[in-house]
Protein backbone atom coordinates (compact mmCIF):
# COMPACT_ATOMS: atom_id res chain seq x y z
CA UNK A 1 0.00 0.00 0.00
CA UNK A 2 3.22 2.50 0.86
CA UNK A 3 4.54 1.86 -2.87
CA UNK A 4 1.35 3.38 -4.52
CA UNK A 5 1.79 7.10 -3.26
CA UNK A 6 5.71 6.63 -3.66
CA UNK A 7 5.16 5.90 -7.34
CA UNK A 8 2.21 8.49 -8.19
CA UNK A 9 4.93 11.13 -6.43
CA UNK A 10 7.63 10.08 -8.95
CA UNK A 11 5.32 10.14 -11.56
CA UNK A 12 4.82 13.64 -11.08
CA UNK A 13 8.22 14.79 -11.00
CA UNK A 14 9.17 13.02 -13.99
CA UNK A 15 6.05 14.83 -16.00
CA UNK A 16 6.96 17.94 -14.80
CA UNK A 17 10.90 17.97 -15.43
CA UNK A 18 9.49 16.81 -18.93
CA UNK A 19 7.16 19.99 -19.11
CA UNK A 20 9.97 22.01 -18.14
CA UNK A 21 11.73 20.40 -20.87
CA UNK A 22 9.40 20.98 -23.65
CA UNK A 23 8.57 24.22 -22.54
CA UNK A 24 12.15 25.64 -22.33
CA UNK A 25 13.03 23.35 -25.91
CA UNK A 26 9.48 24.95 -27.47
CA UNK A 27 11.02 28.75 -26.17
CA UNK A 28 14.37 28.16 -27.24
CA UNK A 29 13.04 27.14 -30.68
CA UNK A 30 11.01 30.38 -31.26
CA UNK A 31 13.95 31.97 -30.49
CA UNK A 32 15.83 30.64 -32.46
CA UNK A 33 13.42 31.12 -35.59
CA UNK A 34 13.28 34.48 -34.90
CA UNK A 35 17.24 34.91 -35.31
CA UNK A 36 16.97 32.76 -38.23
CA UNK A 37 14.19 34.94 -39.81
CA UNK A 38 15.83 38.34 -39.01
CA UNK A 39 19.05 36.98 -40.34
CA UNK A 40 17.72 36.24 -43.35
CA UNK A 41 16.10 39.87 -43.62
CA UNK A 42 19.29 40.75 -42.88
CA UNK A 43 21.77 39.26 -45.69
CA UNK A 44 18.60 40.32 -48.20
CA UNK A 45 18.96 43.88 -47.15
CA UNK A 46 23.09 43.83 -47.10
CA UNK A 47 22.90 42.87 -50.84
CA UNK A 48 20.54 45.32 -51.81
CA UNK A 49 22.61 47.64 -49.83
CA UNK A 50 25.93 47.42 -51.72
CA UNK A 51 24.39 46.65 -55.12
CA UNK A 52 23.06 50.28 -54.60
CA UNK A 53 26.40 51.38 -53.30
CA UNK A 54 28.35 49.92 -56.60
CA UNK A 55 25.72 51.38 -58.58
CA UNK A 56 24.98 55.10 -57.33
CA UNK A 57 27.77 55.15 -54.38
CA UNK A 58 28.89 58.83 -54.42
CA UNK A 59 26.53 60.43 -57.43
CA UNK A 60 23.63 60.50 -54.20
CA UNK A 61 25.70 63.25 -52.51
CA UNK A 62 23.16 65.75 -54.08
CA UNK A 63 20.23 63.84 -52.65
CA UNK A 64 21.67 63.78 -48.94
CA UNK A 65 20.71 67.19 -47.30
CA UNK A 66 16.78 66.09 -49.07
CA UNK A 67 16.49 63.58 -46.35
CA UNK A 68 18.49 64.83 -43.44
CA UNK A 69 15.39 64.92 -41.10
CA UNK A 70 16.00 61.11 -41.70
CA UNK A 71 19.40 60.47 -39.99
CA UNK A 72 17.59 60.97 -36.27
CA UNK A 73 14.94 58.94 -36.85
CA UNK A 74 17.90 55.96 -38.62
CA UNK A 75 19.35 56.15 -35.58
CA UNK A 76 15.83 55.55 -33.00
CA UNK A 77 14.68 52.74 -35.51
CA UNK A 78 17.66 50.13 -34.82
CA UNK A 79 18.50 49.53 -37.91
CA UNK A 80 22.35 48.97 -38.45
CA UNK A 81 22.71 51.12 -41.32
CA UNK A 82 24.55 53.94 -42.10
CA UNK A 83 22.57 57.20 -43.70
CA UNK A 84 23.93 57.98 -47.31
CA UNK A 85 23.58 54.39 -47.26
CA UNK A 86 20.15 54.11 -46.66
CA UNK A 87 19.52 57.17 -49.13
CA UNK A 88 21.84 55.33 -51.65
CA UNK A 89 19.27 52.21 -51.04
CA UNK A 90 16.03 54.61 -51.68
CA UNK A 91 17.43 56.23 -55.08
CA UNK A 92 18.17 52.36 -56.76
CA UNK A 93 14.95 51.50 -55.18
CA UNK A 94 12.92 54.21 -56.45
CA UNK A 95 14.51 53.88 -60.07
CA UNK A 96 13.95 50.03 -59.84
CA UNK A 97 10.43 50.21 -58.68
CA UNK A 98 9.74 53.37 -61.74
CA UNK A 99 10.87 51.22 -64.40
CA UNK A 100 9.32 48.38 -63.50
CA UNK A 101 6.42 49.98 -63.66
CA UNK A 102 6.46 52.10 -66.66
CA UNK A 103 7.40 48.82 -67.95
CA UNK A 104 4.89 46.14 -66.56
CA UNK A 105 1.78 48.41 -66.45
CA UNK A 106 1.22 49.28 -69.99
CA UNK A 107 1.56 45.73 -71.32
CA UNK A 108 -0.97 44.93 -68.65
CA UNK A 109 -3.19 47.13 -69.09
CA UNK A 110 -2.72 46.87 -72.93
CA UNK A 111 -3.27 42.46 -72.85
CA UNK A 112 -5.50 42.07 -70.33
CA UNK A 113 -7.78 45.06 -70.18
CA UNK A 114 -7.43 46.08 -73.65
CA UNK A 115 -6.69 49.72 -73.26
CA UNK A 116 -5.01 50.98 -76.48
CA UNK A 117 -1.21 51.62 -76.65
CA UNK A 118 -1.19 55.28 -75.89
CA UNK A 119 -3.94 55.71 -72.74
CA UNK A 120 -1.71 52.32 -71.67
CA UNK A 121 1.82 54.26 -71.86
CA UNK A 122 0.25 57.35 -70.25
CA UNK A 123 -1.10 54.99 -67.66
CA UNK A 124 2.13 53.82 -66.96
CA UNK A 125 4.31 57.21 -67.10
CA UNK A 126 1.79 57.76 -64.26
CA UNK A 127 1.43 54.80 -62.41
CA UNK A 128 5.76 55.21 -62.49
CA UNK A 129 5.43 58.54 -61.12
CA UNK A 130 3.29 57.35 -58.42
CA UNK A 131 5.25 54.43 -57.31
CA UNK A 132 8.32 57.04 -57.15
CA UNK A 133 6.16 59.17 -54.79
CA UNK A 134 4.99 55.62 -52.90
CA UNK A 135 8.53 54.60 -52.83
CA UNK A 136 10.17 57.56 -51.97
CA UNK A 137 7.36 57.71 -48.94
CA UNK A 138 7.80 54.21 -48.04
CA UNK A 139 11.89 54.56 -47.12
CA UNK A 140 11.16 57.20 -45.45
CA UNK A 141 8.35 56.61 -43.20
CA UNK A 142 9.68 53.01 -42.76
CA UNK A 143 12.75 54.08 -40.05
CA UNK A 144 9.69 56.65 -38.47
CA UNK A 145 7.18 53.30 -38.23
CA UNK A 146 9.98 51.15 -37.07
CA UNK A 147 11.28 53.77 -34.42
CA UNK A 148 7.30 53.73 -33.21
CA UNK A 149 6.97 50.12 -33.05
CA UNK A 150 9.95 49.87 -30.91
CA UNK A 151 8.75 53.06 -28.56
CA UNK A 152 5.17 50.94 -28.56
CA UNK A 153 6.64 47.90 -27.25
CA UNK A 154 9.70 49.37 -24.87
CA UNK A 155 6.57 51.03 -22.80
CA UNK A 156 4.56 48.47 -23.19
CA UNK A 157 7.37 46.25 -21.63
CA UNK A 158 8.71 48.89 -18.74
CA UNK A 159 5.98 48.25 -15.70
CA UNK A 160 7.63 44.74 -16.29
CA UNK A 161 11.12 45.11 -17.01
CA UNK A 162 11.46 47.77 -14.25
CA UNK A 163 9.63 45.41 -11.63
CA UNK A 164 12.07 42.72 -13.25
CA UNK A 165 15.03 44.87 -12.16
CA UNK A 166 14.10 46.18 -9.15
CA UNK A 167 13.95 42.07 -8.17
CA UNK A 168 17.62 41.80 -9.03
CA UNK A 169 18.72 45.23 -7.11
CA UNK A 170 17.24 44.06 -4.14
CA UNK A 171 18.81 40.96 -4.46
CA UNK A 172 22.41 42.90 -4.55
CA UNK A 173 22.91 42.38 -8.24
CA UNK A 174 25.16 45.37 -10.07
CA UNK A 175 23.70 47.10 -12.74
CA UNK A 176 25.93 45.36 -15.22
CA UNK A 177 24.79 42.47 -14.29
CA UNK A 178 21.19 43.50 -14.65
CA UNK A 179 21.59 44.48 -18.30
CA UNK A 180 23.55 41.32 -19.20
CA UNK A 181 20.59 39.44 -17.35
CA UNK A 182 17.90 41.49 -19.76
CA UNK A 183 20.05 40.81 -22.97
CA UNK A 184 20.10 36.71 -22.41
CA UNK A 185 16.10 36.79 -21.80
CA UNK A 186 14.45 33.36 -23.04
CA UNK A 187 11.86 34.98 -24.58
CA UNK A 188 13.40 37.62 -26.79
CA UNK A 189 12.05 41.38 -26.31
CA UNK A 190 12.86 44.89 -27.31
CA UNK A 191 14.21 45.81 -24.16
CA UNK A 192 16.65 42.78 -25.02
CA UNK A 193 18.04 44.66 -28.01
CA UNK A 194 18.42 47.98 -26.01
CA UNK A 195 20.79 46.20 -23.00
CA UNK A 196 22.61 44.11 -25.90
CA UNK A 197 24.07 47.56 -27.14
CA UNK A 198 24.71 48.90 -23.58
CA UNK A 199 26.34 45.42 -22.36
CA UNK A 200 28.03 45.80 -25.54
CA UNK A 201 29.29 49.18 -24.69
CA UNK A 202 30.67 48.18 -21.33
CA UNK A 203 32.11 44.81 -22.15
CA UNK A 204 33.78 45.40 -26.15
CA UNK A 205 34.19 49.13 -25.90
CA UNK A 206 35.37 49.75 -22.51
CA UNK A 207 33.04 52.09 -21.00
CA UNK A 208 31.60 52.20 -17.09
CA UNK A 209 27.72 51.37 -17.17
CA UNK A 210 26.88 55.38 -16.69
CA UNK A 211 28.49 56.33 -20.06
CA UNK A 212 26.74 53.31 -21.65
CA UNK A 213 23.45 54.67 -20.32
CA UNK A 214 23.82 57.85 -21.36
CA UNK A 215 24.43 56.94 -24.94
CA UNK A 216 21.80 54.65 -25.21
CA UNK A 217 19.54 57.31 -23.96
CA UNK A 218 20.27 59.76 -26.64
CA UNK A 219 18.91 57.54 -29.57
CA UNK A 220 16.10 55.76 -27.50
CA UNK A 221 13.30 56.32 -29.06
CA UNK A 222 10.80 56.05 -25.50
CA UNK A 223 10.33 59.21 -24.00
CA UNK A 224 9.37 57.00 -20.64
CA UNK A 225 12.29 54.82 -21.35
CA UNK A 226 14.65 57.51 -21.76
CA UNK A 227 13.32 59.24 -18.49
CA UNK A 228 13.67 55.81 -16.64
CA UNK A 229 17.49 55.61 -17.69
CA UNK A 230 18.19 59.18 -16.85
CA UNK A 231 16.74 58.22 -13.42
CA UNK A 232 19.22 55.59 -13.06
CA UNK A 233 22.25 57.39 -14.00
CA UNK A 234 21.09 60.29 -11.35
CA UNK A 235 19.95 57.68 -8.64
CA UNK A 236 23.59 55.66 -9.31
CA UNK A 237 25.47 59.02 -9.67
CA UNK A 238 24.23 60.40 -6.06
CA UNK A 239 24.38 56.57 -4.20
CA UNK A 240 20.52 56.44 -3.63
CA UNK A 241 18.44 53.73 -3.25
CA UNK A 242 18.24 51.90 -6.69
CA UNK A 243 15.83 49.23 -6.10
CA UNK A 244 13.32 51.83 -4.26
CA UNK A 245 13.26 53.58 -7.39
CA UNK A 246 13.19 51.03 -9.76
CA UNK A 247 9.84 49.76 -7.34
CA UNK A 248 8.24 53.22 -7.53
CA UNK A 249 8.65 53.23 -11.29
CA UNK A 250 7.37 50.31 -11.64
CA UNK A 251 4.09 51.42 -10.04
CA UNK A 252 3.86 53.89 -11.77
CA UNK A 253 4.00 52.66 -14.97
CA UNK A 254 1.88 49.94 -14.44
CA UNK A 255 -0.73 52.76 -13.46
CA UNK A 256 -0.12 54.24 -16.99
CA UNK A 257 -0.34 50.82 -18.65
CA UNK A 258 -4.18 50.85 -17.05
CA UNK A 259 -4.74 53.96 -18.38
CA UNK A 260 -3.74 52.98 -21.93
CA UNK A 261 -5.06 50.17 -22.26
CA UNK A 262 -8.83 51.82 -21.58
CA UNK A 263 -8.03 54.47 -24.38
CA UNK A 264 -7.13 51.06 -26.51
CA UNK A 265 -10.20 49.62 -26.24
CA UNK A 266 -11.73 53.21 -26.79
CA UNK A 267 -9.75 53.54 -30.28
CA UNK A 268 -11.12 49.88 -31.05
CA UNK A 269 -14.18 50.43 -30.67
CA UNK A 270 -14.15 53.52 -33.32
CA UNK A 271 -11.48 51.21 -35.72
CA UNK A 272 -14.50 48.54 -35.52
CA UNK A 273 -16.76 51.43 -37.14
CA UNK A 274 -14.48 52.45 -39.58
CA UNK A 275 -14.20 49.48 -41.02
CA UNK A 276 -17.69 48.13 -41.29
CA UNK A 277 -18.29 51.65 -42.74
CA UNK A 278 -15.26 52.02 -45.27
CA UNK A 279 -14.23 48.59 -46.08
CA UNK A 280 -17.96 46.67 -45.31
CA UNK A 281 -20.38 48.90 -46.58
CA UNK A 282 -18.80 51.31 -48.94
CA UNK A 283 -16.88 48.46 -51.31
CA UNK A 284 -20.56 46.23 -50.99
CA UNK A 285 -22.86 49.66 -52.30
CA UNK A 286 -19.93 50.28 -54.97
CA UNK A 287 -19.83 46.90 -56.23
CA UNK A 288 -23.91 46.96 -56.70
CA UNK A 289 -24.08 50.32 -58.57
CA UNK A 290 -21.19 49.25 -60.78
CA UNK A 291 -22.60 46.07 -61.31
CA UNK A 292 -25.61 47.38 -62.36
CA UNK A 293 -24.16 50.45 -64.77
CA UNK A 294 -22.22 47.50 -66.30
CA UNK A 295 -25.71 45.58 -66.95
CA UNK A 296 -27.24 48.56 -68.49
CA UNK A 297 -24.55 49.32 -70.85
CA UNK A 298 -23.14 52.86 -70.14
CA UNK A 299 -21.97 54.99 -67.25
CA UNK A 300 -18.42 55.05 -68.82
CA UNK A 301 -16.26 57.72 -67.14
CA UNK A 302 -13.42 58.24 -70.07
CA UNK A 303 -10.89 55.45 -70.26
CA UNK A 304 -12.71 53.67 -67.23
CA UNK A 305 -15.73 51.93 -67.64
CA UNK A 306 -17.68 49.73 -65.08
CA UNK A 307 -16.58 46.38 -65.50
CA UNK A 308 -12.71 47.84 -65.34
CA UNK A 309 -13.76 49.99 -62.00
CA UNK A 310 -15.24 46.85 -60.73
CA UNK A 311 -11.95 45.01 -61.21
CA UNK A 312 -10.14 48.01 -59.77
CA UNK A 313 -12.16 47.81 -56.69
CA UNK A 314 -11.87 44.11 -56.34
CA UNK A 315 -8.36 43.45 -57.29
CA UNK A 316 -6.71 46.88 -55.75
CA UNK A 317 -8.82 48.64 -54.31
CA UNK A 318 -10.09 46.74 -51.15
CA UNK A 319 -7.24 44.96 -50.68
CA UNK A 320 -4.91 48.28 -50.19
CA UNK A 321 -7.55 49.36 -47.92
CA UNK A 322 -7.45 46.03 -45.61
CA UNK A 323 -3.47 46.30 -45.67
CA UNK A 324 -3.72 50.17 -44.59
CA UNK A 325 -6.22 49.25 -42.01
CA UNK A 326 -4.00 46.80 -40.78
CA UNK A 327 -1.15 48.60 -40.54
CA UNK A 328 -3.19 51.34 -38.39
CA UNK A 329 -4.73 48.81 -36.08
CA UNK A 330 -0.80 47.20 -35.52
CA UNK A 331 0.16 51.01 -35.07
CA UNK A 332 -2.37 51.61 -31.92
CA UNK A 333 -2.41 47.76 -30.63
CA UNK A 334 -0.12 47.06 -27.41
CA UNK A 335 2.08 44.00 -27.75
CA UNK A 336 1.13 43.48 -24.31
Amino acid sequence: MRMGPRLSDKIKIIIGRLRSKLSSAYAKSQKDNSETRQEKSKNVFDNLESIAYRLIGEKAERCVPLFKDLDENLQKSGLKLNFKAYVNLTIFCTILVSLVTVTVLPCLLFSAFGIPILPAFLFGLGGALFAVAFTIITFYGYPIYRADTIRRQLEDELPFTTGYMAILTSAGVSPESIFKSLSNLSVPLAVSSEAKDIVRDVNLFGSDIISALSESSKHMPSERFREMLEGLISTIHSGGNLAAYLRDKSTQYMKLKRISLKKYSDTLSMLSEFYVAILLTGPLMLVIMLTVMAMLGGGNLGLLNPDLLLNLLTYIGIPLGAIVFLIILDATSPKW
